[in-house]
C-alpha cells in the first residue's frame, strides 16, 4: 500500500513513461515484478519494508501504468535510465520476481559495483534450460491467445502461476488471486497492440556466469510453483556459493502475494544479516 511519504509519477525513459513510486529512507531497495504482474505485487512489502529502506517499485515497460510504445528497447535499459533518473544512492538490494528477478540478475552481473544482494522469488538465471515437465496448461494458454481470449488466457495463467500445482483456486487467498488475474489481463492488453521490440537484457545470459556473483544471494521458492522455477531455485544454490534457497510451501509462483508475512520475515532476516 502507498505511505504518507510515497512519490509517485512518471519518468521519460527511453521514449516510454516509466510509473514508479518511491517511500522511506535508507539502505535502498528496489522491487520488480514478475511478467504476469506489475508494481502492485509487491503492495504488501512497499509500505512493509518503507520503514527501515528507502524502496522503489516500478511497472516494467509494457505493464501496470508503463504504456508500450514504437521502438527497440529492453528492460535492462530502461531499469538503468530509472535509477539515473532517480538518483538513488548505491548500492542497491535487487528483488525481483520471475523475469524480474532475471532482470535483477542481469543487472548485478552487468553493474556489480551497482548491487549490494539479490532476493530471486520464484526465479531463474537468464538463458537457462532445463529438462523438466512442462505444465499442460501453457499449451492451453497459448491456444486461448492465438483465439483471442485474453480473459481466458488471464484465467489459465492465473491457475499456472498463482494457483500452482496441486492447489485448486478455492483453496487460494481470492483477494490476491484476483490482483493477479487483474495484473495480468492488462499486461496481456498491452502485448497485443504489438508495440516496441524487445531485445536481451544482455549479450551474455546469466546462466553460465553465476560464479562470477560475489553478493549475497536469497532464493525464495513456492512448493507449488513450477517444475522449472523449482528446479532452477536449486540450480542457483548449487552454482552459486554465497546463495541460500527457502521454501514457502503454501505458495506457488508469487509467493509474496501467497504467504505475505512469511515472505516479509524471511526477507527481512536476509536484509538485517546484510546490515549486521
Amino acid at each position: 500500500m502507498l505511505t504518507p511519504q510515497t512519490k509517485s509519477g512518471f519518468a521519460a525513459i527511453n521514449n516510454a513513461q516509466i510509473y514508479y513510486e518511491i517511500a522511506g529512507k535508507g539502505a535502498p531497495l528496489v522491487m520488480i515484478h514478475a511478467g504476469v504482474a506489475d508494481s502492485r505485487q509487491w503492495n504488501n512489502e512497499f509500505g512493509f519494508f518503507a520503514r527501515n529502506h528507502q524502496v522503489l517499485r516500478y511497472d516494467m515497460r509494457g505493464y501496470g501504468k508503463s504504456e508500450p510504445v514504437d521502438g527497440e528497447f529492453s528492460h535492462m535499459a530502461d531499469l538503468i535510465s530509472l535509477l539515473d533518473t532517480l538518483e538513488l544512492h548505491e548500492p542497491f538490494v535487487l528483488m525481483g520476481c520471475s523475469m524480474g528477478g532475471g532482470l535483477a540478475m542481469d543487472f548485478a552481473l552487468t553493474q556489480p559495483s551497482r548491487a549490494k544482494a539479490l532476493i530471486m522469488v520464484g526465479s531463474a538465471p537468464s538463458g537457462l534450460e532445463l529438462d523438466v515437465p512442462k505444465p499442460v496448461k501453457f499449451a492451453e494458454a497459448e491456444k486461448a491467445f492465438e483465439a483471442g481470449d485474453l480473459d481466458q488466457v488471464a484465467e489459465i495463467e492465473t491457475q499456472i502461476w498463482f494457483d500452482g500445482t496441486d492447489r485448486k483456486p478455492e483453496q487460494v487467498n481470492q483477494e490476491m488471486r484476483k490482483l493477479c488475474y487483474e495484473m495480468n489481463r492488462i499486461a496481456l492488453s498491452h502485448e497485443v497492440r504489438e508495440l516496441g521490440k524487445r531485445l536481451p537484457n544482455t549479450s551474455t545470459p546469466a546462466f553460465d556466469r553465476l560464479a562470477d556473483l560475489n553478493i549475497p544471494v536469497l532464493v525464495v521458492v513456492g512448493a507449488h510453483d513450477t517444475p522449472f522455477i523449482r528446479a532452477a531455485a536449486d540450480y542457483m544454490v548449487e552454482k552459486i556459493l554465497s546463495a541460500r534457497k527457502v521454501i514457502i510451501e503454501d505458495a506457488a509462483h508469487l509467493p509474496n502475494m501467497d504467504q505475505p508475512q512469511e515472505f516479509q520475515g524471511i526477507v527481512t532476516t536476509f536484509l538485517e544479516d546484510l546490515s549486521s
